[in-house]
């Protein structure tokens, strides 16, 4: 997505250890208008999948998430929590995934209320790195009998392992910018 490669341009800022901050527009502070059009688009590339669902992990994909949604007509979207509360089920689908960003293990959890044997799942994240919270999603939509229909990720980071490890499962994904190599003594960023 062009305009998703431009803003990042203009707005991500290149941290040491390979950190992309976009947190002006996508996960601290929201630009909705150009959010719901990458809602738009990942409806366009999935729209011959038979979505029923879609499935996040807190906290940075729900925005993203609920925007796919509004172009999916009638879709709920389910997003995985990092830790239980007490109000929420003690019937949870669980697993643990490991944070590239944060450099930390979180366990995740649904509710089996949520998530069943006759969902058709569209799994949308903000970030693709190493593929653990991809995994960890799939893994989820494993426990409950329900089909993957696809993955869609605003931005994966091409020289890591996660999107191949992913494709090779043989998932449909599809990420709206792909960076094959930043730098962040140069702000340089490289996009697929």
């Amino acid at each position: 997505m062009k305009a998703l490669e431009e803003k990042i341009i203009r707005e991500g800022i290149v941290k040491k250890g390979n950190i992309l901050k976009v947190d002006s527009f996508l996960n601290h502070q929201i630009d909705v208008a150009f959010l719901d059009e990458m809602g738009k688009e990942f409806q366009t590339l999935f729209q011959k999948h038979p979505i029923n669902k879609i499935l996040t992990i807190e906290a940075s994909g729900i925005g993203v998430a609920v925007m796919t949604a509004r172009h999916f007509q009638n879709v709920p979207v389910v997003f995985a929590k990092k830790s239980k509360s007490s109000n929420i089920s003690d019937e949870l689908y669980h697993t643990t995934v490991e944070s590239f960003t944060h450099q930390n293990t979180n366990d995740v959890v649904i509710s089996k209320q949520y998530l069943n044997e006759n969902d058709h799942v569209l799994i949308i994240d903000d970030f693709l790195a190493n593929g653990c919270a991809v995994l960890g999603l799939i893994d989820l939509i494993h426990q409950a009998g329900a089909t993957v229909e696809g993955i869609g990720i605003v931005i994966e980071k091409g020289y890591q392992s996660g999107g191949k490890k992913i494709r090779e499962l043989g998932y449909h994904l599809e990420s709206l910018a792909i960076i094959d190599h930043m730098d962040d003594i140069k702000g340089e960023i490289v996009f697929r």
